[in-house]
């Protein structure tokens, strides 16, 4: 290891979709501590996902890899220490790796690469939502009815988690042992993530009257692609809401981003306090985004910028300040730019590139970004490529999707309804399954997914065991976790 590095901090909220920022322009959300991050490093505003789901999502950054080649396919196939992590590169040349918060993995009992895991929330029983397995026969989203009906003012199991963390994070950088060797810090929130209901002092910030409305919430504007009208009719959240509910909804979500701001802000501020904040390096990102409605779909699993598209923040040392970059980055990088922040030699099974370097060139904006999705409530593979001003969604064995962002940033017009009209889409469409022919073969991704999803299936002991297994909307804190082993107090 070099002996110039600084110590590395990367926070990563949960669900925070890009544009939810006031650094990114966005006219009613208040994120003051973003904000002044923003203003002393560099925004990535091209910043993607590698999946528009926590469990798979957080596998991929943890890996360093595409889903496809780490085969954490699903919210049932946990990150279990398995494959090598940048964690265990860190920690294995001498380096403190500490999580503090969510990780969604199977388990502590794996070796994730870690030093220390405090207040780690996993997956459910070290399974996660098995039900999700089920794509050629899926049952009933019966807990879709929750989104609404949690909508509002007050504390949650998710806040109060939040307040948790943030305190033991303050404490964790406070502790003189950080003085002693280089550390890394993986800081992990819950906020934004639903339930919508955000503690009083944030929600009062927002009044639902003044929300902006979803983007083609009519219903003639939404998307007729038979892929997303299968997975919006399995999460058929937008049934439950009515005018007056989606303005609530959007002001609580409001509510939490700040709220989660503000838990931002108070890690920043130990970080400064303990004597650490120039010698550190710290990234401020999220696993997915949030549609809010867009569409008339809440949630993710699908490839609107809402959902896939994730806010990426970088600043500390060496890192310019005010830079906003467009080439496309990927949580996939935060692996490279953990091993090229203390001075460690490249690992060629991290396919991705030094957010440290992507900032300190010019813009890149022919770079390739890959997101794709194998989760619940998808009957196949769908891959989201990005370039340029386009954006590909190819799914197996169904048409595409075609989007020049540039002048259709609300993803509006699907281009492929008039291709063989246009021959910049037609060449657009050629060169985006070029440059996803170039990564992997679509055909087999989609079958060794559902190889391995039958596999699973099997292990878990069947179809209705996988229906039965556990049902919830949300994955529960560690405490409710804890109480759901214990069983009732007799």
């Amino acid at each position: 290891m070099s002996e110039k590095f600084s110590n590395l901090l990367v926070v990563m909220s949960d669900e925070h979709r890009r544009d939810a920022m006031g650094c990114m322009g966005h006219p009613i959300v208040q994120t003051p501590n973003l904000d002044a991050l923003a203003l002393r490093g560099s925004v990535f505003e091209n910043s993607y996902t590698p999946c528009p789901m926590c469990v798979p999502a957080r596998a991929a950054a943890a890996c360093g890899d595409y889903v496809h080649n780490i085969r954490y396919w699903d919210s049932a196939t946990p990150y279990d220490g398995r494959r090598r992590s940048w964690m265990h590169e860190l920690r294995d040349k001498g380096i403190d790796v500490a999580s503090i918060g969510k990780l969604h993995f199977r388990s502590s009992e794996d070796d994730n690469g870690f030093s220390e895991e405090l207040l780690p929330m996993h997956v459910v029983g070290g399974v996660g939502w098995a039900a999700g397995l089920l794509r050629e026969n899926p049952p009933l989203f019966e807990s879709a009815a929750e989104l609404a009906r949690d909508v509002g003012s007050g504390a949650s199991a998710y806040t109060d988690y939040d307040l948790e963390i943030t305190e033991v994070a303050e404490k964790w950088l406070h502790d003189g042992k950080r003085k002693q060797r280089p550390w890394a810090a993986f800081v992990s929130l819950v906020s934004p993530h639903y339930p919508l209901t955000a503690p009083e002092k944030w929600y009062g910030l927002y009044d639902p009257d003044d929300m902006d409305p979803p983007v083609a919430y009519e219903t003639g504007k939404r998307p007729n692609h038979p892929e997303i009208r299968h997975i919006v009719n399995l999460f058929d959240y937008d049934q439950y809401f009515d005018p007056q509910r989606v303005r609530e909804a959007k002001a609580a979500y409001y509510g939490l981003t700040s709220f989660m701001d503000d838990c931002l802000g108070r890690v920043l501020a130990a970080l400064e306090t303990s004597g650490q904040a120039d010698n550190t390096l710290v990234i401020y990102t999220s696993d997915h985004g949030d549609m809010l409605g867009d569409h008339g779909m809440w949630t993710k699993q699908v490839m609107y910028e809402a959902s896939s598209g994730i806010p990426m923040i970088m600043a500390g040392p060496g890192v310019d300040a005010g830079r906003r970059v467009a080439t496309g980055a990927s949580l996939l990088d935060l692996a490279a730019t953990a091993l090229d922040n203390f001075g460690l030699p490249e690992n060629a099974g991290f396919p991705g590139k030094s957010l440290l370097k992507i900032s300190a060139e010019p813009d890149e904006i022919d770079r390739t970004v890959l997101s794709e999705y194998h989760d619940g409530g998808s009957t196949t593979g769908t891959f989201m490529i990005r370039w340029r001003n386009w954006k590909l969604v190819y799914y197996h064995n169904f048409k595409p999707q075609l989007f020049n962002l540039e002048i259709d940033p609300h993803e509006q017009f699907d281009l492929v309804e008039n291709a063989e009209t246009d021959s910049e889409v037609m060449a657009a469409l050629a060169e985006g399954a070029k440059r996803l022919n170039a990564i992997c073969d679509p055909s087999e991704v989609n079958r060794l997914a559902f190889s391995d999803q039958k596999k699973r299936i099997e292990e878990l002991g069947g179809l209705d065991a996988c229906i039965n297994a556990y049902i919830f909307n949300h994955t529960p804190t560690p405490r409710e976790q804890k109480r759901m082993r214990e069983g009732p107090a007799l």
